[in-house]
């Protein structure tokens, strides 16, 4: 375990190295030591079945890492679910999809403008922090903003929230905001109407295998598909999301920087701005600052962390880890080299924002993987096909903890490197079409 570090204004401590920094996030994003589901043990699920169903202490559990990782990506809705399965063994698609269907778990745009999977008091806290962000941005000098130019915000909020008392498309949704605005045009007022309020997307969306009529993206409003929030008053939330009340702001904001140094630390000030999308968080990380520790990394930057925060030494052991696409443990950093290494993030996000799904060598990208069920006569196969990624340009590799000094995605090569990818992707397609025929490929 690497010391610590110091309390309080002293921003002096320990010298973090960039493997002590990944096995601390590994750890942290509980992927370190993911185990193999089958063979049990005490952090096992209990099985779900080939069906997929999930048992209540597979939900609980599930539900317990959403909030842990406050939320996880969501816009392809497949996502959370290879983004669970990577660190909960045992881990089946009715355990998420179940979630979905009590309510416990919901999809909504939360951290950055992003539609996030996350639990029910956090479809409340989380887009009312990210709210003032988004209402600046229907009157910044884009798009939107010079569509909605001469709409009253309040007034399309007040109206789009009657409205979405009933679940309704985006299209129907624009449609009849139109009534009320005819001269804009219906997909700025729903798009200003998804800035405004908090919109849950309600299932069969986001459910496992949901195709056909019914999974069109389909809108309500938090508190029509949740009710009022458990954790915080209504009046407080509103707060927050107006931006009226500069303690209630900064007590949220001091609460989501602590459990961002719980599933992402060490990290700096920057850090968390990145993943979250708010700016001058300097003064929720002061009032903090009292209770944490602190290190600095290689280059000489101020790390702050929780003081019991796992941070394991960096010659700790790493499996291979295959990461969801849009997960948010690759790019929740400003440096992101602490996940990519010298891969560019051009490479890992495309110009469209499409995040690819990662494979981990020693906790550091070494190439990306897809998945997809096709048929060979009458037999359905579900493959796998994984690719080495290599830095665009080749700068001198930094010396890893293994002592080789090879980049991660040689590495995919090695037999046992190979034998390990193989096994984690079979797994996953025991998950995700458990009836056909498992194929695994590693490019070269």
């Amino acid at each position: 375990m690497v010391p610590a570090g110091r309390t309080g204004q002293d921003a002096s401590g320990p010298r973090l190295t960039a493997a002590e920094l990944g096995r601390a996030l590994l750890a942290r994003q509980h992927l370190l030591a993911p185990g193999d589901p089958r063979e049990g043990g005490p952090d096992a699920l209990p099985p779900g079945g080939a069906d997929g169903a999930g048992g209540a202490d597979g939900g609980e559990r599930v539900v317990a890492e959403v909030r842990h990782l406050v939320g996880l990506q969501s816009q392809v809705p497949t996502s959370p679910y290879a983004g669970l399965w990577s660190r909960l063994p045992g881990f089946a698609t009715g355990h998420l999809g179940d979630r979905l269907l009590d309510r416990s778990l919901v999809r909504v745009a939360t951290l950055r403008g992003t539609v996030h999977l996350v639990t029910a008091d956090d479809a409340f806290e989380l887009s009312a922090l990210a709210r003032p962000t988004l209402a600046a941005h229907l009157r910044a000098r884009n798009e939107h903003g010079a569509a909605l130019a001469d709409v009253d915000l309040d007034d399309l909020a007040e109206t789009a929230r009657d409205l979405l008392t009933e679940p309704l498309t985006s299209v129907e949704l624009g449609r009849r905001l139109a009534a009320r605005w005819p001269a804009v045009d219906p997909k700025h007022l729903a798009y200003g109407a998804r800035c405004l309020l908090p919109l849950v997307q309600v299932p069969p969306r986001g459910l496992w295998g949901a195709s056909g009529p019914g999974t069109t993206t389909t809108w309500t409003t938090a508190h029509a598909w949740l009710g009022e929030p458990h954790h915080r008053s209504g009046d407080e939330i509103e707060a927050v999301a107006s931006a009226s009340d500069p303690e209630a702001v900064l007590a949220a904001r001091v609460r989501l920087v602590r459990r961002y140094l719980a599933a992402f630390g060490p990290a700096t000030v920057a850090d968390v701005q990145r993943w979250s999308g708010l700016t001058r968080l300097r003064a929720a990380v002061d009032v903090l600052r009292p209770e944490l520790v602190t290190a600095t990394d290689d280059a000489g930057r101020e790390l702050l962390d929780l003081p019991g925060a796992p941070r394991p030494t960096g010659d700790v052991p790493v499996p291979v880890v295959l990461v969801a696409d849009f997960d948010n443990l690759v790019l929740a950093h400003d440096d992101r080299t602490r996940v990519l290494g010298t891969v560019a993030v051009k490479q890992v996000v495309s110009v469209n924002g499409q995040v690819a799904a990662t494979v981990l060598v020693d906790g550091r990208v070494a190439g990306t993987w897809t998945w997809r069920v096709g048929r060979e006569g009458d037999d359905a196969v579900a493959r796998v096909d994984v690719r080495p990624l290599r830095p665009a340009t080749a700068p001198p590799a930094p010396p890893v903890a293994d002592g080789t000094g090879r980049p991660p995605a040689d590495r995919l090569g090695d037999p046992d490197v190979r034998d390990e990818v193989v096994a984690r992707a079979e797994d996953w397609l025991r998950v995700a079409a458990p009836d056909a025929r498992r194929r695994v490929v590693v490019h070269d």
